[in-house]
């Protein structure tokens, strides 16, 4: 469905999409994912015409879109502010793109109620855009740009403006809808949980390339580097060398799986890995941090940096308590070789 070959757009000297290669099939959710100035809402812009490439081409269906206007490229556009007409009406809001394409009136009417019984607000065409609620605004615009049937549909940030709880609540229902629909979509996030609860692939940008590309579980369990682990929120990330089934760290010994890279490199430890027992030197309890049933301990050795376990409520030791831990080669991931 959409093929970006790469794509370069520079601003000054700074490329802020530098020879990007990426395509999204058919009917799947994709969701790029970056911090701030990583370059994936130009990414977007780029794919809806709204931002011209220094270089590279973009392709819909197997056309070059060089040249070809942004209300003829047969996307759909969704921001995060919604961006809804004011003056116009729930139904006059979805109406509008079927209007511009020339639909007849029954058939824009039709398309409204559609939608809105899709997105949960069947009924709510004479309501005024300004009446609604957050998460009624976001439904909206989300008809509004399913209306004209776009081939793909793009999303920058659209949960931004919501509360958290209702933005898990909405991104669940989204990705049933899309799935219904058979709708393709390429969506732009910086929330890690938004984008790996909706997408069928997840891409990491940063600094205007793409540093993983991977289904939510591979990008999840396998990070291809430093970088994208600590996006993830992953902080017991320290160097190694590996031998064998073991890597020698600051923490001390730490089993690797079988198979994993050899000699200087960088280790992901998952909290869920870390155990409180074995032998060994003591740490120090720092802090608990609760969440629901379980916690997260921050431990401090003697000497190098903390580390976090995430353990059962009932097996959190108190802060100020002297424990010893060991390892679980399942939750240890080997990344880049070390800088």
């Amino acid at each position: 469905m959409l093929s970006i070959e790469d794509a370069t757009v520079r601003f000054g000297e700074r490329a802020v999409l530098d020879a990007v290669d990426l395509e999204v099939a058919e009917h799947e959710i994709v969701c790029v994912l970056g911090p701030s100035g990583s370059g994936k809402s130009t990414l977007l812009r780029a794919v809806a015409g709204l931002q011209a490439l220094d270089s590279g081409r973009v392709l819909l269906a197997g056309a070059d879109q060089a040249g070809v206007p942004v209300h003829r490229r047969g996307v759909g556009l969704m921001f995060q502010d919604h961006q809804l007409f004011p003056q116009r009406d729930v139904g006059g809001n979805v109406a509008f793109g079927p209007r511009m394409r020339g639909a007849g009136k029954a058939a824009r009417a039709e398309r409204v109620r559609e939608l809105l019984d899709l997105v949960g607000l069947p009924g709510a065409e004479r309501r005024s855009v300004a009446a609604l609620s957050g998460g009624e605004q976001q439904r909206v615009a989300l008809a509004r740009a399913l209306a004209p049937r776009p081939r793909l549909l793009m999303l920058d940030e659209p949960l931004g403006q919501l509360d958290r709880g209702l933005r898990e609540r909405l991104v669940v229902e989204l990705r049933q809808l899309f799935g219904r629909l058979g709708t393709t979509v390429l969506a732009v996030t910086h929330d890690q949980g938004e984008a790996f609860a909706l997408a069928d692939r997840v891409v990491v940008m940063r600094d205007g390339r793409i540093a993983q590309s991977g289904t939510p579980v591979d990008v999840w369990s396998r990070p291809a580097s430093e970088f994208v682990a600590r996006f993830l929120g992953f902080d017991n990330v320290v160097a190694a060398r590996v031998t064998g089934t073991l890597a020698q760290t600051v923490w001390g010994p730490v089993p690797v799986p079988d198979g994993s890279p050899q000699g200087d490199r960088v280790l992901l430890v998952r909290p869920g890995g870390v155990r409180l027992a074995g032998d060994g030197p003591a740490w120090t309890v720092e802090s608990r941090t609760f969440r629901g049933d379980r916690v997260a301990v921050r431990l401090r050795p003697a000497d190098g940096p903390a580390l976090e376990a995430e353990l059962p409520l009932r097996e959190a030791p108190d802060e100020g308590a002297r424990v010893t831990v060991e390892f679980r080669a399942d939750d240890v991931v080997v990344l880049e070789a070390a800088a």
